[in-house]
């Protein structure tokens, strides 16, 4: 599937609210077609060197719209990861066996709810993570259709560019990935008797089968593991491949079929 065509996809199943968030492939790809046939939207280019500077004010507009972006979710991410901990915290010690008013069914109901939240917050994480991924490939990718079609020399430095950026560090996002999962493994130990799927990345419960950010997570998961795969065209710009663990979900997913109920 072409590059184009696959960020659209992308774009549909991730939420709402990010659609405008990602890069203008489209749009970039049109710019370089300007650039390589002599053109502009002014007009003949007859510099060069000026039609490399308005490609590369168009790159860095799109990098900093990726970092502001990722920036303030991920500083959303880390408020809510505290929020959900004292939440736990809270019911622990109001209705659990110890608390201070003692409640098994209320425990339970409050304990799901919390669940819920968790299994939604960490859905968005691995979308973010996603976002990070298929930006940076399709930059890679524009970047090359670039010095391909002008003979410019861009991509290197610039790709070396866009891995000092804060939208492509994911550690600190990844790590909020793997504490989520390790509360659930800890705090929701019979989750997998509800139908868990224990891998990472694919930990999602029965309770959100129905909830859209269900399909939005597989489908990212699908996508990175896609763009990660090694293949014949692997080269140093590409992603690393992702090594999640086969997923019989994962396999079975097309985007047109129905929500699998776990």
């Amino acid at each position: 599937m072409k590059f184009g065509k696959r960020l659209k996809l992308q774009i549909q199943e991730t939420l709402p609210e990010w659609r405008d968030k990602f890069l203008s492939y489209k749009d970039l790809k049109k710019l370089v077609r300007l650039i390589s046939s002599g053109t502009s939207t002014l007009g003949k280019l007859h510099e060069p060197c000026k039609a490399e500077a308005n490609f590369v004010y168009f790159l860095n507009a799109e990098i900093d719209k990726f970092n502001a972006f990722f920036m303030e979710q991920e500083e959303d991410f880390i408020i809510r990861h505290e929020e959900l901990k004292q939440r736990i915290q809270r019911v622990v010690a109001t209705f659990g066996p110890n608390g201070s008013q003692p409640s098994e069914v209320d425990y339970r109901e409050e304990m799901d709810r919390i669940r819920k939240d968790i299994i939604n917050f960490h859905g968005e994480m691995v979308l973010l993570e996603n976002y990070s991924n298929i930006n940076y490939t399709g930059l890679a990718k524009i970047l090359k259709k670039y010095d391909k079609r002008t003979g410019g020399l861009l991509r290197l430095p610039f790709i070396q560019k866009v891995l000092q950026q804060p939208f492509f560090t994911t550690d600190l996002v990844s790590k909020l990935v793997k504490e989520c999962e390790n509360t659930i493994d800890a705090v929701f130990p019979d989750v997998q008797e509800e139908g868990r799927i224990k891998e990472r990345g694919q930990k999602e419960a029965s309770m959100v089968a129905c909830q859209g950010i269900f399909r939005n997570t597989i489908a990212a998961l699908v996508t990175m593991q896609e763009m990660r795969r090694g293949s014949s065209t692997y080269g140093q710009f590409s992603l690393p491949p992702l090594n999640l663990p086969d997923s019989e979900l994962i396999q079975s997913f097309q985007p047109n079929s129905p929500i699998p109920i776990l």
